[in-house]
């Protein structure tokens, strides 16, 4: 499998998008056959975007009891694509294997934490899964979460003009996709930068839909910082054997100017209260609310 993936990642490298598109459309097709054979995930990294999800993602693929979606890191079926259907949705993941060779499969989604509705489809399909929250200083997440809508084409304003008409853009946006399953936000999923920082209330979502003891959260910085204890802190909580990576890089990184001081005290005063939620939840200071040591 690991064969098929370097091709696969070759692939898209070097072919034109049709053909990528075609080829993805062929490796679907033919997981929508055998979808009875597959194996759904007993663990899903649900966000936060910007917060180190793809470096999380290599992590868990090199891990040799984990095996990762056929096609991409995930396939946003609990967000926007959960009208699909189950079959669609195990149709994206690797064949199981007999006995002692079977894997654990998992997928990777910078959206299913700030969905309003992804708690509850996850814990109601996949009621043994295990889910990992990434967390980052949300003031930084946001900005860098700016200049990656920016790379994509789906924001036209400056940081501190999409701060400023965040409100405005996606105002009735949750209400509306948790009244209605079959909804989509353009601006929930791609103008809510500061929401999306807002953890304490996201994670409480997955909290109350899995129990606390399916719920791991992990720090970017911490990673980052030191990232092979962290890791492995990781892996026992989810009952993995412990795998020590070779190295751990900093994928899809998007290194920005810093902010004007002034809009990011005004930022850092927006999440105080949510930082101090996050903090009672987690029963510790996040890292960036840490004082440098003197």
């Amino acid at each position: 499998m690991s064969g098929v993936r370097t091709l696969a990642g070759r692939a898209r490298q070097r072919l034109p998008e049709p053909a990528v598109r075609a080829a993805r459309a062929v490796l679907l097709g033919w997981g929508w056959l055998t979808a009875d054979l597959r194996e759904e995930p007993g663990v899903i990294v649900v966000g936060a975007q910007r917060a180190g999800t793809t470096t999380l993602f290599r992590l868990l693929s090199e891990h040799p009891r984990l095996c990762r979606p056929t096609v991409d890191k995930g396939t946003g079926y609990f967000d926007d694509g959960y009208a699909h259907g189950r079959r669609w949705y195990r149709a994206h993941f690797p064949l199981r294997r007999p006995g002692r060779w079977r894997r654990t499969s998992f997928e990777c989604s910078g959206y299913y934490l700030f969905h309003p509705l992804a708690a509850a489809r996850i814990a109601r399909d996949l009621p043994g899964v295990q889910v990992v929250a990434m967390v980052r200083d949300p003031v930084a997440r946001a900005h860098s979460a700016h200049r990656h809508e920016l790379a994509r084409g789906f924001e036209t304003l400056s940081f501190a003009d999409a701060v400023e008409r965040e409100e405005q853009r996606t105002a009735d946006a949750t209400a509306l996709l948790a009244a209605d399953p079959g909804a989509v936000s353009f601006a929930h999923r791609h103008h809510a930068y500061l929401q999306r920082g807002e953890y304490a209330a996201q994670l409480r979502r997955f909290v109350a839909a899995l129990g606390p003891d399916r719920v791991h959260v992990v720090e970017a910085d911490e990673l980052f910082a030191d990232p092979v204890p962290v890791y492995v802190d990781l892996q026992r909580r989810l009952g993995l054997p412990v795998h020590r990576p070779e190295r751990v890089g900093r994928w899809n990184e998007r290194p920005g100017a810093p902010l004007p001081p002034e809009l990011e005290e005004r930022l850092r005063r927006h999440y105080d209260d949510h930082d101090a939620s996050l903090a009672e939840l987690l029963g510790r200071v996040p890292s960036w609310r840490k004082e440098a040591p003197r």
